[in-house]
């Protein structure tokens, strides 16, 4: 039974449509690449290290795995952040505790960066607020609007 907390997390894109997009430089997965399916790795834009043109809109977005350590942000479970959380969600693990706080923080992160888009680009102007929309990329929601 699903419980209330994920009922809904409806994400707009899935892990493999935002690897094939481009987010995190290419570089997010690291080692873990082998434990999600090949086939989303067919057109993933990947790197070794961080590359920034490998995101789609070119730009980096958000803080450095550093950072999110140091405000902490990342957990045991899934020590590479949010978007390792996800594919591991999207491939069936759930531990409660850890899918709430998440899907919480996901719920938390859309609205205000759409809104702020919204707010100030014209419709379809993917190159305003590049950063924000490239934000919302790696956290599964469609950036174009």
């Amino acid at each position: 039974m699903m419980s209330n907390y994920n009922k809904k997390f409806n994400p707009e894109l899935t892990p493999k449509q935002m690897l094939e997009y481009g987010v995190f430089g290419g570089s997010y997965l690291g080692n873990t690449i082998h434990e999600y399916p090949k086939s989303w790795f067919t057109r993933a834009r990947l790197s070794k290290t961080f590359d920034v043109k490998l995101n789609y809109f070119q730009i980096q977005a958000g803080l450095s795995l550093k950072e999110w350590k140091k405000k902490s942000w990342i957990m045991e479970e899934d020590p590479r952040g949010w978007f390792q959380w996800y594919c591991r969600y999207s491939t069936g693990r759930r531990i409660e505790a850890i899918d709430k706080i998440q899907i919480r923080r996901w719920k938390a992160f859309g609205p205000r960066h759409i809104g702020g888009i919204k707010k100030n680009c014209p419709k379809k102007f993917w190159s305003c607020r590049r950063k924000q929309r490239q934000a919302l990329l790696q956290w599964a929601y469609n950036p174009f609007f």
